[in-house]
């Protein structure tokens, strides 16, 4: 059986960033100075997404889903940590987005743990690994069990997160068991039980990457379990053939016509950003998996214009 027994050092060695001229390698999460660690809606760059909109209205189908409000994407560029940006379409749009708020009972339980309402143990860690990597619904309904929906809305709410906000369309949200029919639990503002905007999951990554996520350790545990997935479909199916070496940090969620991903990508050279993407449409799973050369176009685009590498 394979779990995680404690918060150990998460390392990945990487090539040699061009903006920095240095040979020295990177790590997740980063190490910068506090006072540069802005937050993630202050960095949103105009040229970003001036080619991301660019980029996602050559497609007939998408641009309607668009306007529909059916299609959500963000993407934070991470190649410079020093200069990271953001871009989002329908950021604060909040779909129903199936297993991928099971980053928000990931982090409750992360947090938990972190403050002894949960003592660790094989089952647990084993659950939160499972919950993650196989999309587990029965591990999932368990943490739910041992942490309470009350826990998990009011860790999304603290805060120092804010990755649920009725200010700012909602964000993450899990008001259902996922392995059996019972009472529910819907978000205040749109009476959804398993939803997200791509706003607060690019959030969620990004505090992840910076170390933020209630603390380093917590942080680089929860890139543990998000490490390595067991499912390669959407993302992954496309991230297998385009860059097999890159470590990916991934949830996904399906159900019926929702469709949804998010990925933290850690590769070599301009390939290091997180993208997330939500779609309310039958063909979501070819959408999802289209859509990375799109976004990986406009990001070696970016890095070619900033470094002068061709």
């Amino acid at each position: 059986m394979k779990y995680f027994t404690g918060i150990g050092l998460l390392v990945i060695l990487c090539a040699s960033h061009a903006l920095s001229q240095s040979s020295a390698h990177r790590e997740l999460p980063f190490s910068i100075p506090e006072d540069n660690i802005r937050p993630l809606r202050q960095l949103e760059d105009p040229e970003l997404q001036k080619q991301l909109d660019a980029a996602l209205r050559k497609s007939s189908v998408w641009a309607s889903l668009i306007r529909k409000k059916k299609m959500a994407v963000g993407v934070v560029d991470l190649t410079d940590p020093m200069r990271i940006r953001y871009a989002r379409v329908n950021g604060d749009v909040m779909l129903y987005a199936a297993s991928l708020p099971k980053l928000a009972i990931l982090l409750a339980s992360e947090d938990a743990l972190e403050n002894h309402v949960l003592e660790p143990s094989e089952e647990i860690l084993e659950d939160m690994r499972i919950m993650i990597a196989r999309s587990d619904n029965q591990a999932a309904s368990r943490m739910i069990d041992r942490v309470g929906f009350k826990y998990i809305e009011n860790v999304l709410r603290r805060p120092d997160l804010e990755l649920y906000d009725t200010k700012r369309g909602g964000g993450l949200w899990v008001g259902k068991a996922y392995s059996r029919d019972e009472k529910r639990y819907p978000d205040p503002l749109m009476g959804i039980s398993h939803g997200a905007t791509v706003t607060q999951v690019c959030r969620f990554y990004y505090l992840l990457a910076m170390g933020k996520l209630i603390n380093r350790e917590r942080s680089i545990q929860m890139l543990q379990f998000l490490s390595d997935p067991e499912i390669h479909h959407k993302f992954v199916h496309t991230y297998d053939e385009l860059a097999p070496e890159a470590k990916l940090y991934r949830k996904s969620g399906t159900w019926k016509k929702w469709h949804s991903d998010s990925v933290l990508i850690w590769g070599p050279g301009w390939r290091r950003y997180i993208l997330v993407a939500l779609v309310e449409d039958s063909r979501g799973e070819t959408i999802l998996r289209n859509l990375i050369p799109s976004v990986e176009s406009v990001l070696q685009s970016q890095y070619k214009k900033m470094t002068g590498i061709q």
